[in-house]
């Protein structure tokens, strides 16, 4: 078993957890499943509609909040106006001739870190991927483009290790600070080396089962939250946050 480091940062993000279709388009406050399993898949070029998506059951998703960012409602129209058949069709195929309207959620300058862990063969063949994309990578909507860098290391031993031990924190901090600094992990397993009444148990339907667009569904999955107290040193001030990204990054290219 091995893994790869993905993050996940950028003006906006959407992870889409409840609704489809509906009035209002919800957000999770942290990447789900389907969401992640989305990436890979269009990385490697696996249309909706096609068979294969069980192949990323063999992946687990740790999830590091560097940063949870500050949620934002759109208040977004489309059509209006207009005749009917000059107007955007809703899900159920009608429009009666009005605007179509949704309130959108967005996560606003959240930062997450992922450690994708899984069999050799799959992480690599996932890495070589995500280094040159079949469909370009985005952070829940096609809106959402990720910031740079995006794939932090594709050969990694131990990337859990990595994201409590060495992957810069996305986070600024005065240096006054305490010498750890807490931060939030969402497990798909327990940690083996943290008390059962330190970890609560989440519950979340974002499995995905099929991605084919009028056959969606998901199953649902236990997600164990923890803090975790980081290093003060792992924290870094905005303006030299990059410099230590593209440092941690190139260790990498060296080390090979």
């Amino acid at each position: 078993m091995s893994g790869l480091l993905l993050r996940l940062a950028g003006p906006l993000q959407s992870w889409g957890e409840r609704s489809a279709f509906t009035p209002v388009r919800d957000s999770a406050p942290f990447p789900t499943r389907s969401a992640l399993t989305g990436i890979l898949a269009a990385a490697e070029g696996l249309g909706r509609s096609e068979e294969g998506i069980d192949r990323y059951d063999r992946f687990q998703f740790t999830v590091r909040v560097d940063r949870p960012g500050t949620r934002l409602v759109d208040y977004h129209t489309v059509g209006g106006g207009f005749p009917k058949a000059q107007t955007a069709a809703t899900s159920g195929g009608s429009n009666k001739g009005a605007a179509v309207i949704t309130r959108r959620h967005y996560l606003a300058d959240a930062v997450f870190t992922i450690a994708v862990t899984g069999p050799d063969a799959d992480t690599d063949r996932i890495a070589k991927a995500l280094r040159h994309p079949h469909w370009a990578p985005y952070l829940g909507r096609r809106s959402c483009a990720p910031d740079e860098p995006f794939l932090l290391r594709a050969h990694v031993a131990d990337p859990v290790h990595e994201l409590r031990h060495r992957v810069p924190l996305s986070r600024p901090l005065a240096r006054s600070e305490p010498e750890t600094v807490p931060v939030t992990f969402l497990y798909e397993q327990p940690p083996a080396d943290v008390p059962d009444n330190e970890i609560d148990v989440l519950d979340a339907n974002d499995h995905p089962v099929s991605f084919a667009p009028h056959q969606r569904s998901h199953r649902t999955r236990r997600i164990y939250r923890v803090e975790h107290r980081l290093a003060h040193s792992l924290a870094c001030p905005r303006q030299e946050l990059m410099d230590q990204l593209i440092t941690y990054c190139l260790e990498e290219d060296n080390a090979a």
